[in-house]
């Protein structure tokens, strides 16, 4: 390979390359590395650039959230087979931070992040837009027939106008948060635009850390300790996280024997207002928050509630970053006295309908569906839901609740995005904005509206999801955090021994669908499997 002697005896780097053509998030991986190399061989380090699959949001079927799990076995195996003293883990798009993360702390190598970072927004007829909250306004028009079929090539042209991630509080800009706040990566990286010279410089700063850290031995189970993980769960319910980042985050401490208790959650929840004004919760976006002084702001604003002397791979704790970051006056971060809601981001739902567990983002929520009871309208799977939602004769009403099963880890496979069931085009075409929606799939951080997700146990593997009939009364009660269907426990019963005479469902018989079908663990667990997680 031509490297000298000494070349040879100094610290070597590698560095998870995660381009890909289709990964538009990750444009930028190419002049990112440069960056990164140039910063390893500064400090005295030699660089070793290796691929690891990328994993995007656009195209991988049947979801990104199904191939994460094969990311981190993919990064952790390469780290622990090829010669490293540290790695530098190249995240950005939704799965490919907590994929890398989870590999790296199971390897036990020391390792740092950098992330490609956010894209810039665009412009439509004066309107300021991006991805993908925007998008779904859009989309939303466009069904209800306020928007013509002949504009959507023009708005689609200004959603993703840059190479990044999503602008908005998106499940990559929530796990680029939530790293920052578990001290994954260096002051100030969660926010820069990917598109700025400012993150090829943090990129540069980022290789010369990696050889601190390849030195120092420093490795993230000394990072990623359970106060850590508390401090990013505060993080999650201030920023107005995505529902997606308690899955991530839950699945990243698991690989180090933390776990992460929902009732813990919602605790933190009830005392953590949601302080950071962005899209979907709030009006801004990525780059103003970049503006107002990025995650610092957030630190030094939640201050009071955070564990400031957790230790970051800068060497430095929290206390000690925010000592050197500089404060100006902004609108993006508000402080604790006067927060966008009084509760944090997310809320934890329990009742028959999920003894195990169900997610809401309430700052997403309307508050008319705050607390509701309402007829429900059923949909076997992600199909069902897509041939019938937009029947003319669908029997339906605003106030019913929309009820997808069939979409969790197993059932779907995978627990795609599809918890963000559209409006009944009747309905849409009627005015309707938001309804109560249920299910045992996910839905992304750029989404919004009255969406109960995260159901669990999942109906394929006989959830109480798996009873419910069209017709059949549920209550949400976020105050109370309660998810309820109006049926006796007798009733539950008798049909709980209808369904189990039913067909089982096809199991897969090869590959990596079998093992991901024998192995998966519920989103209360993170969905890593069950093999991989530390006892």
């Amino acid at each position: 390979m031509g490297y000298t002697e000494e070349a040879l005896d100094r610290p070597i780097i590698g560095i998870a390359n995660t381009y890909s053509a289709y990964n538009s998030c990750h444009a930028t991986v190419p002049i990112l590395l440069d960056a990164i190399k140039r910063g390893v061989m500064l400090a005295g380090g030699l660089p070793f650039e290796f691929p690891v699959i990328s994993l995007h949001e656009s195209f991988s079927s049947p979801t990104s959230m199904y191939l994460r799990n094969l990311m981190s076995i993919d990064t952790e195996e390469m780290v622990r087979a090829q010669p490293m003293d540290a790695v530098v883990l190249i995240g950005g798009c939704d799965k490919t931070v907590p994929a890398l993360v989870m590999g790296a702390a199971s390897a036990g190598v020391p390792a740092i992040l950098e992330v490609t970072g956010p894209m810039l927004t665009g412009s439509y007829q004066g309107q300021r837009v991006g991805a993908c909250t925007d998008c779904r306004s859009f989309w939303g028009k466009f069904r209800a027939g306020e928007i013509k079929e002949e504009q959507l090539p023009e708005i689609t042209d200004q959603l993703g106008p840059t190479p990044g991630t999503c602008m908005v509080m998106g499940t990559a800009s929530t796990m680029a948060l939530l790293s920052e706040a578990l001290g994954l990566m260096l002051p100030g990286g969660a926010t820069i635009p990917a598109v700025q010279s400012q993150r090829l410089r943090h990129g540069e700063q980022t290789g010369t850390m990696a050889v601190e850290l390849a030195k120092s031995g420093l490795t993230l189970d000394k990072i990623m300790t359970p106060e850590a993980v508390e401090n990013a769960i505060r993080v999650l319910l201030a920023i107005g996280g995505s529902t997606n980042g308690l899955i991530h985050l839950t699945a990243m401490a698991g690989r180090l024997g933390i776990e992460v208790s929902l009732d813990r959650v919602d605790e933190l929840a009830r005392e953590t207002p949601v302080i950071v004004d962005l899209k979907p919760s709030g009006e801004y976006y990525m780059q103003e928050l970049h503006e107002a002084g990025g995650f610092a702001t957030i630190l030094r604003t939640l201050a009071p509630l955070l564990d400031l002397e957790q230790m970051t791979v800068s060497g430095q704790s929290h206390k000690q970053n925010i000592k050197g970051a500089n404060e100006w006056p902004q609108n993006v971060v508000r402080p604790l006295d006067n927060p966008l809601s009084a509760e944090g981001g997310l809320a934890v739902l329990r009742g028959n309908l999920a003894p195990g567990g169900a997610v809401i983002k309430q700052s997403a929520t309307s508050d008319a569906f705050s607390t509701h009871t309402g007829r429900a309208i059923v949909f076997e799977s992600v199909a069902d839901m897509a041939e019938r939602i937009d029947d003319p004769d669908l029997d339906v009403t605003k106030d019913d609740i929309l009820v997808m099963r069939n979409a969790g880890p197993v059932g779907a496979p995978g627990m795609p995005e599809a918890g963000y069931l559209p409006i009944p085009k009747k309905l849409a075409q009627a005015g309707v904005k938001d309804m109560v929606r249920i299910s045992d799939a996910r839905m992304s951080g750029t989404a919004f509206g009255s969406i109960v997700l995260h159901i669990t146990p999942e109906a394929a593997i006989g959830g109480p999801l798996s009873l419910i009939e069209t017709g059949d009364l549920i209550t949400l009660d976020i105050p109370g955090r309660r998810l309820h269907v109006e049926l006796s426990d007798e009733i539950l019963k008798e049909r709980t021994a209808k369904r189990d005479k039913t067909p089982p469902r096809i199991r897969p018989s090869r590959g990596y669908a079998k093992l991901f079908d024998e192995t998966i663990l519920q989103a209360d667990k993170g969905c890593d499997f069950d093999f991989l997680i530390k006892k």
